[in-house]
């Protein structure tokens, strides 16, 4: 993008380009793809960043922000919960299966769609909390699932969220002002999912989910979701693990 090439990644075709305009130098695709190899490039699926994101407010985010929430945190004796919503559809298989070459294999589903839709946080102490709905988030649903979280909390809560609208409804700066010693929100850079580590654990439900038969109702569905975020409340260095992701670790 910066050097205005027609392609959206460094393939050996881009890569010939680049060598041609700034050394003068035309190579075939073939010795392109062994320089590549030489010098220590193999090809990789690219992480995907959003166009609209701001780099300064994501560095500002990781060098000050963060650190500061961490600082209270520590003085006032909170819990730092980081908390998103995501959703799982019926017909959602993912991964792969072997079969015969030219015998594509093949997963029945329903017709008939079945969605849920949760809402969870998790702690770089190996907690998770969670709750499942359906349709999509709103204000009153969010509220819900706050009061739900503060209940019996030892600590008072510091709860990261991204920058969803719902997250700044209005009926919620009341309710959270009437529990400000329990509870307090604070929001990540814009269009910056890849910084919250629950992103990990909804990518590590899709994956376990997803991979078992499909549910055929919607009540195998959230059984299935309840089953697995029970078995990782009982395990906590697993949650502790999805803080090891490159993207999220600053947040160990």
């Amino acid at each position: 993008d910066q050097l205005k090439l027609p392609y959206a990644l460094w393939n050996r075709k881009a890569v010939r380009e680049m060598l041609q305009r700034r050394y003068d130098r035309k190579l075939s695709i073939r010795g392109v793809g062994n320089y590549l190899k030489r010098w220590g490039y193999t090809p990789q699926k690219p992480l995907q960043r959003a166009y609209e994101q701001n780099p300064v407010a994501v560095r500002k985010w990781l060098e000050e922000d963060y650190p500061r929430i961490k600082e209270v945190a520590k003085e006032e004796g909170a819990d730092i919960h980081w908390g998103d919503e995501t959703g799982l559809r019926s017909d959602d298989v993912r991964g792969r299966s072997y079969s015969p070459r030219g015998v594509t294999p093949e997963v029945r589903v329903n017709q008939k769609r079945h969605a849920c839709s949760i809402i969870s946080t998790v702690t770089n102490k190996g907690g998770m909390r969670w709750m499942c709905f359906e349709g999509g988030i709103n204000a009153q649903l969010l509220i819900r699932f706050l009061g739900r979280l503060i209940k019996n909390a030892p600590r008072k809560i510091f709860l990261i969220l991204d920058n969803l609208p719902v997250h700044h409804a209005k009926i919620l700066k009341p309710w959270l002002e009437k529990d400000i010693d329990r509870i307090e929100l604070f929001f990540l850079p814009s269009y910056s999912p890849e910084l919250n580590p629950v992103e990990v654990a909804n990518a590590d439900l899709k994956k376990n989910v997803s991979s078992k038969p499909p549910a055929r109702n919607e009540e195998q569905m959230v059984e299935s979701i309840i089953g697995h975020y029970r078995s990782i409340q009982n395990r906590p260095e697993k949650v502790l693990r999805f803080f090891l992701h490159p993207d999220v670790c600053y947040a160990a």
